[in-house]
């Protein structure tokens, strides 16, 4: 009788001496939507190093560099793809998602011989489109992780009616793909940003209560970072709720907000707490707090910003002169 064949387990990569610790930095994953001419490809046009696989068309009034225009959806991943080659490029954009939408559905639709999108009955088709997005964001993944590219996805909006499920329907701003590629693309991306003219509502006369408003528009374009009522939007970190549109601002924004060096966040924690009064209880809860953050540079940047916040209410030593 033949002895039965040893197989050996694999090993398992997950252990926990092999985990890590701490803020990670990697290149960034952008989703830029917003109204028609606000100026969303001269934005990414000014990261680093940037190519466009221009699939509408739109960059023509711009001095950028450009991929061979992609005319289907095929085009479109071989695009993304030749860019898992040697190369010096920093960022790809993508210029524009819902352009490329329609050549997914396109693709589709030849490949399952239906005539739109609308044929594969409710909602499959949709999700027939999810799968091959799904393969494009694989592609650009490769991109962030093994080639250290940022990824810029440019995209337009329309006013849609947003069912509340709390309370009365109301229009707001959104990304024009079907939401099921929406709510992909919003999960998949870093930071989700509105671009907009900056406008308000006036009044001739403020106190008159018939007197409609008009909306005005200052001229000045505007990035919005955070969720809203009338839009979407995210950001990873800290990030002002509005910034400039234009990247330089962005990087800056970006920068500025990352987790510093644990001996600098320390040091800046220590010289604010050095000038309080020794009996101070907020003295005592900062110094216990530094104790148990040791090198966690997260829990240190949250007690620093809390010492910030005390420091303005809180008694101070005074120095006299000899």
């Amino acid at each position: 009788m033949n002895a039965p064949i040893q197989t050996q387990k694999p090993q398992s990569r997950m252990s926990l001496s092999g985990g890590t610790k701490g803020k990670q930095s990697r290149p960034e994953r952008i989703l830029l939507y917003g109204v028609e001419g606000v100026g969303k490809s001269t934005f990414a046009s000014n990261a680093p190093r940037a190519i466009f696989l221009d699939i509408e068309e739109g960059t023509k009034h711009l001095d950028v560099e450009r991929t061979p225009h992609p005319q289907t959806w095929q085009d479109v991943l071989d695009g993304v793809r030749m860019f898992e080659g040697e190369h010096d490029y920093k960022t790809l954009v993508i210029d524009t998602a819902d352009r490329a939408e329609s050549m997914l559905w396109a693709h589709i639709c030849a490949r399952d011989g239906k005539t739109s999108v609308e044929e594969y009955g409710y909602g499959k088709g949709y999700n027939a489109a999810i799968d091959e997005w799904r393969v494009l964001l694989a592609a650009l993944d490769r991109l962030v992780s093994r080639r250290g590219m940022n990824v810029i996805l440019l995209a337009h909006s329309w006013i849609k009616t947003f069912k509340n499920p709390v309370g009365e329907d109301y229009d707001r701003y959104q990304l024009k793909l079907n939401d099921k590629a929406a709510g992909l693309l919003r999960e998949w991306c870093d930071h989700v940003l509105f671009a907009a003219f900056e406008e308000f509502a006036h009044k001739k006369d403020a106190k008159s209560k018939t007197e409609k408003a008009k909306g005005v528009s200052s001229g000045v374009r505007i990035i919005h970072t955070t969720k809203h009522a009338a839009y979407d939007a995210k950001h990873r970190g800290e990030m002002p709720d509005e910034l400039p549109l234009d990247w330089a601002a962005f990087a800056a924004a970006l920068k500025e907000n990352r987790v510093a060096a644990p001996a600098e966040l320390v040091a800046e924690i220590m010289a604010i707490t050095s000038t309080w009064l020794p009996e101070s209880p907020s003295k005592k809860q900062a110094l216990e707090a530094l104790g148990r953050a040791g090198g966690d540079a997260g829990k240190l940047s949250q007690l620093l910003n809390w010492a910030r916040a005390r420091a303005e209410s809180i008694p101070v030593t005074t120095t006299v002169s000899p």
